[in-house]
C-alpha cells in the first residue's frame, strides 16, 4: 500500500503531532510500506483562490469573520498546494488535522481518508481568550466536526475524553476510533542523574491555555515555605512577558530558566526530577508521555488526556484547574520526598512503555490500514470499531 500522511503544520514545527508522525513514517518505511509526508509550508499564504464549500452547512454566513476567513483561507492554500505538489494517487491517505482531511477527500473523493483530530482548536482559542463560548468563531469552528463525519472514511480521536467531547458535534460518536499517542522509546530514556535542589520542568507553548500563570504563582508559595527548586520553562509565546514578570512579582524570577523554543527538548528532560504542566485542557498532553518515559515524575491538571494518563497517587499527582494551592502542595510533596517522587517516577515510566509506545501505535494503526486495504472497502459504521 501507498500512504500518504498528510499533516498541516510541516514536521519540524513544535508539537506532538508533528513530532511524532514522522517517526511513525520511518517505523513503517523500514517494515516495507511506502509511506510519504506531506505538510503545508508557513510560506504559504494567500496562494489559494478555489471556491470553498461544505456538504453540511453553509460557511458563508460566518463571511467577515477575522479568524473564520483566514480558517477558510487556509483551506484555500491546502488545495493550491496540494494540486501543486501532488501528482500521484494514494491508496490511503492519513490526515492529521480537519483542513487537511477535507482538502484530501475534496481532491481524492475515491480515495480513503482517515482523519486523526489530536486538539480542539476551538477550545484553545477560548482558553486563550481569542473568542468567546457559543460565540460565532465557536460555532463555525464546531460545525465542522459533522463536515468530518459526513465526509472522511474514519475519524480517530487520540483520547476517550476527546472522543466524548466531539460526541456534542456529531451524530453518531461510536464510528470515532481511539488511538492514543505513541512515542520511540530510543527518543525518550531516562538518564541515571543526582541533583541537589528538585529540578521542574515544563514544555510548552506559552499561551494561557497552559495555565502557566497556576504554576508561578504555586512556585512562589512554595518558596515562602523554603523549599528550594529550579523552574525550567522550555517553550514560547504571546505569553513569555506577562509570565516573567509573574515570576518577578511572586520572588522566583531567580530560579526560573525561561529558554525560549528548543526543537528536541527531549535531550534535556531527562536530567530533570519532575515533569509538570497545570493545562487548561488536553485533548491528549504528548508530553506527559515523553516525560513518563524519561522517569520522571508527573504533575498535571484532572482534565482531558493528562487524567487518563495519570492515575492520582500511583504514577503521578492531579490537581484541579487554577488551583495554585492545590498544585504548591502536590510540588511540595515531590520535593520533601525523594522516595515518593521516585515510586512516582517508576509507575509512570512502566505505564508509558506498555501504553504509549510507537510499536502499540503501528499495531493499531496497521490495522486500520489493512481495513481499507480490499477492493470493496467496509462501511464507515465496521471501520469505526478500531479502539
Amino acid at each position: 500500500m501507498n500512504i500518504l500522511q498528510a499533516l498541516f503544520f510541516p514536521p519540524e514545527q513544535p508539537g506532538g503531532v508533528s513530532s511524532m508522525v514522522p517517526y511513525i513514517l520511518e517505523r513503517f518505511n523500514k517494515k516495507g510500506w511506502e509511506m510519504e509526508l506531506f505538510s503545508l509550508p508557513k510560506r504559504i499564504r494567500g496562494k489559494g483562490t478555489e471556491d470553498v464549500s461544505f456538504a453540511t452547512f453553509d460557511w458563508r454566513k460566518y463571511a467577515g469573520n477575522p479568524i473564520i476567513d483566514k480558517y477558510i483561507q487556509t483551506y484555500k492554500d491546502y488545495v493550491w498546494w496540494t494540486k501543486l505538489r501532488i501528482s500521484k494517487k494514494f491508496d490511503i491517505i492519513h490526515a492529521h488535522h480537519p483542513i487537511a482531511a477535507l482538502v484530501m477527500k475534496q481532491i481524492y473523493p475515491d480515495t480513503p481518508v482517515i482523519l486523526t483530530i489530536h486538539s480542539s482548536f476551538e477550545r484553545e482559542l477560548i482558553l486563550n481568550g481569542r473568542i468567546v463560548e457559543n460565540g460565532v468563531e465557536h460555532q463555525f469552528l464546531t460545525q465542522i466536526y459533522g463536515e468530518l463525519e459526513a465526509k472522511v472514511d474514519q475519524i480517530i480521536t487520540v483520547s476517550n475524553s476527546f472522543k466524548q467531547y466531539m460526541a456534542e458535534y456529531v451524530q453518531d460518536s461510536e464510528r470515532i476510533g481511539v488511538i492514543p499517542n505513541g512515542f520511540d522509546e530510543k527518543r525518550f530514556r531516562p538518564i541515571s542523574h543526582e541533583n541537589q535542589v528538585t529540578q521542574f520542568i515544563t514544555v510548552c507553548r506559552l499561551v494561557p491555555a497552559k495555565g502557566l500563570d497556576t504554576l508561578l504563582i504555586a512556585c512562589g508559595e512554595l518558596k515562602k515555605r523554603g523549599h528550594p527548586f529550579v523552574l525550567h520553562i522550555i517553550g514560547d509565546g504571546p505569553s513569555r512577558e506577562e509570565l516573567e514578570k509573574l515570576a518577578i512579582e511572586h520572588n522566583i524570577y531567580e530560579d526560573t530558566i525561561f529558554y525560549g523554543y528548543m526543537l528536541h527538548p527531549e535531550e534535556f528532560m531527562p536530567f530533570f526530577d519532575v515533569f509538570v504542566l497545570p493545562s487548561r485542557a488536553e485533548a491528549f498532553g504528548s508530553v506527559f508521555a515523553e516525560a513518563a518515559l524519561c522517569w520522571l515524575a508527573l504533575i498535571g491538571t484532572n482534565v482531558g488526556g493528562i487524567a487518563e494518563q495519570i492515575e492520582h497517587g500511583h504514577n503521578g499527582l492531579l490537581v484541579p484547574v487554577g488551583d495554585a494551592m492545590a498544585l504548591s502542595h502536590a510540588l511540595e510533596k515531590v520535593v520533601i520526598d525523594p522516595s515518593f517522587r521516585y515510586n512516582l517516577a517508576r509507575a509512570a515510566w512502566e505505564k508509558a512503555k506498555k501504553t504509549y509506545s510507537l510499536n502499540r501505535v503501528l499495531r493499531q494503526l496497521k490495522s486500520v490500514y489493512e481495513r481499507y486495504q480490499v477492493t470493496e472497502q467496509p462501511g464507515k459504521e465496521e471501520a469505526g470499531q478500531q479502539e
